[in-house]
């Protein structure tokens, strides 16, 4: 018999874990086994990770801060510990950012990468600056008295701003990163490679502009970025959304760092000007702000100070003349980044052109700039072929991009529908209606060509009617939603999906109790989902090995006697972002296997179309048995994930250089010869 438990007291605030997240990516800036750009980029993403947190998320807090007050105390109690503890780990991470920076610059010195300040520029340099500023620079520059300022409502929290004293006045400048980039290179010291920060360039250029006294100080705010749907869509969907992102520039600032030297004068205009109070987070840095322009710090020709390039891997399978011939003889898989995604877009190209092809449907979250996924489903419809886009406007911060690329795709004739009110489609699927043969694609990513580079994917290509008539079925979900539809083969949500995943592990904690083998492994990004933690936790505390991949926000706390202790989580940072989702059920020896887009959120199972697929070819499921096993041997880059945040290394039998990234990468590239 399973204890009774009060499991409430065992999971913890998805927020605070995801700084938990954040941190394993701080601590992989730290690892001299990094190359040493590659630990600025880092370095970028954590900066870049951080302001997210606090449009979204802290925003979110906040503002269910303020509900609570009014109807829960005890809710507000919660959520105010919860701000707590996550601004308290915050200032914790900022001390440690700033010691990492400077090892990192000690560490290009080493490398003879200087970034100077205006006290080090030799007479060339100098020379070079000013030439660069009055014939480029000064005409983007422009300072704005503090004073005249009403707000600063208009203005943008994804820049660098300086304010500048100069004589007894204080002014607000905008650094026109965007155009110059943060790093300008200089010429050469000897053997010296020399860049200088964009901030500290104009602070050079500024000085000779007739004040008695002059400096200037960075800060950095962040603002609310939720978008607020107004109900009555009555103006349309599309209008909507566009209004919602416009908004979205005008939203409360929620935080600031600032340069901790900035006169507190300075500060405390600065700081009414930006109407922050009381609840919001202001935190003294050091001389820059914005770090993630870190992520795009200049090589200097240095190839060697970053990862070895590892080229995507064509699959010889698809050198075949007919990918739709290939997946009509049985199912086919690629890997990416490991394989090319090149393979993807050659099935659409071929659907586009081939002339037993009726129609064409599929979902897009994101879009790359120059999309050649678009580009084939054009040439689609231009070939006479029914096509239909589902763009989700919802993806966050890629609201303005999928509109403007829907009106692309209207004007080529392509049919384009916005997502479902209320839902967002997150599903990451292809339908290729055929003649004599049909195929569907069911991917745990975007068919994104940029994401495909950098996050690792799964996209299985089949033409099993039973997977591929469902997948026919999830977009007549999509534009009929309120048309009842039973899914046997494929796991959708709204639908059933959580109560799916809940009778899966019920079937192991059956067959754990009957003797019988019971083990889960999977690969995911999130797990926040009380029921299913909950399911865990039983499915635990009767003996089922559950053993994860979880990149992301967990409140599973794994290990405690009596709750947890078969359960096993960890995450791995390296060169690519983890993405794919994928499951494992013993299922008493006959193994069940299933790959889609839904993490274990409230979110992916009550307010998305998610899609979990099932999988049979035997070939696709060695290669998932491998993609996990390979993971949670990882000790090079992989961590304890248990709820703590301490990250503690994977203790693996084979070694503490088990790398499971390079060593899939490997695997792949041998295989394919």
């Amino acid at each position: 018999m399973m204890k009774k438990t009060n499991f409430e007291n065992f999971t913890i605030e998805r927020d605070v874990s995801w700084m938990f997240f954040n941190h394993r990516i701080l601590e992989e800036a730290q690892k001299k086994s990094v190359p040493l750009l590659e630990r600025l980029s880092f370095l970028g993403i954590y900066s870049n990770n951080l302001d997210e947190f606090f449009r979204v998320r802290m925003a979110s807090l906040n503002r269910f801060k303020e509900y609570a007050k009014k109807q829960s105390k005890s809710e507000y109690a919660k959520i105010c510990q919860t701000l707590k503890i996550i601004n308290t780990l915050n200032k914790q991470y900022a001390k440690e950012y700033e010691q990492i920076i400077l090892q990192v610059q000690n560490a290009l010195k080493a490398e003879k990468i200087f970034l100077l300040k205006e006290m080090e520029l030799n007479g060339e340099q100098q020379e070079f600056i000013q030439k660069l500023y009055y014939e480029k620079l000064s005409g983007y520059i422009s300072p704005v008295w503090l004073n005249t300022l009403k707000g600063l409502s208009n203005t943008a929290d994804d820049c660098v701003h300086l304010v500048v004293q100069a004589d007894e006045k204080f002014a607000l400048m905008e650094l026109p990163v965007s155009k110059f980039g943060r790093f300008i290179r200089l010429p050469d010291k000897n053997d010296k490679i020399c860049l200088m920060y964009l901030d500290d360039v104009v602070r050079v250029c500024l000085q000779g502009m007739g004040f008695k006294t002059f400096s200037a100080y960075s800060f950095k705010f962040t603002k609310d970025a939720e978008i607020e749907i107004d109900n009555d869509f009555s103006t349309g969907f599309v209008q909507e959304i566009s209004k919602g992102v416009k908004n979205r520039k005008k939203g409360e600032p929620i935080r600031v760092l600032y340069d901790s030297s900035m006169p507190k004068k300075a500060l405390e205009k600065l700081l009414e000007k930006l109407k922050i109070d009381n609840l919001d987070t202001v935190l003294a840095s050091g001389r820059y702000q914005n770090h993630k322009d870190l992520i795009r710090f200049p090589d200097c020709g240095r190839k060697d100070l970053k990862y070895p390039l590892w080229q995507p891997i064509r699959k010889k399978e698809f050198e075949s003349e007919s990918t739709l011939q290939l997946v009509s003889e049985r199912d086919r898989f690629i890997h990416v980044p490991y394989h090319s995604f090149d393979s993807y877009i050659q099935l659409l190209r071929e659907a586009a052109i081939h002339p037993e092809t009726k129609s064409i449907k599929t979902t897009l979250y994101r879009l790359a700039k120059d999309s050649q996924v678009i580009q084939a489903l054009m040439c689609a419809a231009q070939n006479g072929k029914k096509v239909t886009v589902i763009i989700e406007l919802l993806a966050r911060f890629d609201e303005t991009s999928n509109i403007n690329w829907g009106k692309k795709m209207n004007e080529a004739g392509i049919r384009v529908i916005y997502g479902v009110q209320g839902l967002k489609i997150h599903s990451k699927i292809t339908y290729i209606e055929s003649k004599q043969k049909s195929v569907a694609v069911i991917s745990t990513g975007n068919f994104h060509e940029g994401n495909a580079k950098v996050y690792t994917d799964f996209l299985m290509m089949t033409s099993r009617k039973n997977i591929v008539s469902e997948v026919a079925k999830v977009f007549d979900f999509i534009e009929r939603p309120y048309k009842p539809v039973k899914f046997k083969e494929l796991i959708v949500s709204p639908n059933d999906m959580r109560k799916k995943l809940l009778h899966l592990i019920d079937v192991e904690i059956k067959n754990k109790q009957e003797g019988k083998n019971a083990y889960i492994l999977g690969k995911i990004n999130h797990v926040v989902d009380l029921k299913i933690i909950k399911k865990l936790y039983e499915a635990s505390n009767v003996g089922v090995s559950i053993q994860m991949l979880v990149r992301g926000n967990s409140s599973v706390m794994t290990g405690i006697p009596g709750i947890s202790e078969n359960i096993r989580f960890q995450g791995i940072i390296d060169r690519y972002l983890e993405h794919s989702r994928i499951l494992i059920f013993c299922n008493g020896g006959d193994e069940k296997y299933f790959i889609g887009s839904a993490d274990w959120m409230p979110r992916n199972f009550d307010k998305r179309i998610e899609v979990l697929a099932p999988v049979y070819d035997e070939l696709l499921k060695q290669d998932l048995k491998r993609i996990v096993s390979f993971g949670l041997k990882d000790s090079k880059q992989g961590r304890i994930v248990d709820g703590s945040g301490k990250n503690s290394s994977v203790e693996n039998p084979e070694g503490k250089n088990f790398r499971s990234q390079e060593k899939l990468y490997d695997f792949y590239k041998k295989e394919n010869k």
